[in-house]
């Protein structure tokens, strides 16, 4: 993969999203007119369904690709199930916005979630995630999540080994799922603690940490034997941490440390107490009810309402709120979620009635 864009991180402090009424709420409305066709025969039976955002236009990601997402592009992800002694088909919609995707791409994805939501009657519960702070609820759709350099404006495209770009893969362990991530190609990155993948094109090469997982050594082996599919007899070689010396070729691959960007996201863990807020539409903020404890009983159902618990944040969409209300709750959710700490929670909307054992276990405490 070559020519791959230089784009600001995503700035959690700065950016807006979705504002309607903003240039880009007029710019998507433009593009999809009055029907979108991506959405057409979505939600039929029970599976997944990914799109991506490329300039304003909802495209498929192809099902190969699912559990693969580039850092710099927003994408919607839409689970379509059934519960146990039921035929009802039940939906969970998620927009998931990328370290480095634009106010467009990701204002963009919540726009078109809350239109599939409405193609889907409402039904379907909506959720924020954003990247490498997923919920677990995200995780479970796939066996492996693997997170890619670049986007939309480069593309994922086959290329010859002379024209690869080195790229260093980390193989780790996230709760019961196995992440991929591409990672500086520096060689203080490369730890005894995980697995590692250095793609060089022409060679592979599996770097497995002395103290890794055999879970992490098992997912590793499956994802570098499929790097090779498309390319013209890539070799691929498996290393013992504890056995390579330096002069392996291995080693002999990295840069100097001083020419390579680090890329410090610099997230803050902490957490804010409980609050409970109102959305109001005319300033386009959220107000705060109360701080501190608060009870299901202070939810309205002509309001729309954000939950944060310190820990989890929803946005509760009473059955009498008005459709500005509902339409903008989950983008001033956002907007509030920009001056909180560890902003990059996921958001999770729920309508008034909606089944969340989450959001009864959430509310209660």
């Amino acid at each position: 993969m070559s020519g791959l864009r230089k784009a600001k991180k995503y700035d959690w402090k700065d950016s807006n999203m979705a504002l309607f009424g903003s240039d880009t709420e007029k710019a998507v409305k433009k593009e999809s007119a009055e029907s979108e066709p991506a959405w057409q025969g979505s939600g039929q039976a029970p599976g997944l369904k990914i799109w991506r955002i490329v300039k304003f236009q909802v495209t498929e990601w192809p099902e190969e690709e699912y559990g693969s997402f580039y850092e710099g592009d927003s994408y919607i992800i839409l689970n379509t199930y059934k519960e146990e002694d039921s035929d009802a088909l039940l939906y969970d919609v998620h927009f998931w916005i990328g370290k480095y995707s634009t106010q467009d791409e990701y204002g963009t994805a919540a726009y078109k979630t809350v239109e599939l939501d409405t193609f889907h009657d409402d039904k379907p519960v909506q959720h924020r995630e954003v990247q490498g702070h997923e919920s677990s609820l995200f995780r479970s759709y796939f066996e492996n999540i693997t997170l890619l350099k670049g986007g939309a404006d480069t593309g994922f495209n086959r290329v010859l080994p002379e024209e690869y770009t080195p790229r260093l893969m980390q193989v780790k362990k996230g709760g019961n799922n196995v992440v991929v991530t591409e990672i500086p190609k520096k060689k203080s990155n490369v730890t005894e603690e995980d697995v590692f993948i250095l793609d060089l094109g022409e060679t592979i090469y599996q770097y497995n940490g002395s103290n890794c997982q055999a879970m992490e050594k098992f997912k590793a082996s499956s994802y570098s034997a499929g790097m090779k599919s498309g390319r013209k007899n890539p070799q691929l070689e498996v290393l013992e941490g504890a056995e390579v010396r330096d002069s392996h070729p291995f080693w002999k691959s990295f840069p100097d440390e001083d020419e390579v960007d680090g890329d410090d996201d610099g997230d803050d863990d902490g957490v804010d107490e409980k609050k409970l807020l109102r959305v109001d539409v005319e300033s386009h903020e959220a107000v705060v009810v109360k701080e501190g404890e608060y009870c299901k009983d202070d939810l309205k159902s002509d309001d729309v309402f954000i939950v944060d618990t310190g820990n989890d944040v929803f946005v509760w969409v009473g059955k009498e709120a008005s459709v500005e209300e509902r339409k903008n709750g989950m983008s001033i959710a956002h907007i509030y979620m920009q001056g909180v700490n560890a902003p990059w929670r996921s958001v999770t909307v729920i309508g008034e009635g909606q089944k969340s054992a989450h959001f009864e276990t959430a509310i209660a405490a």
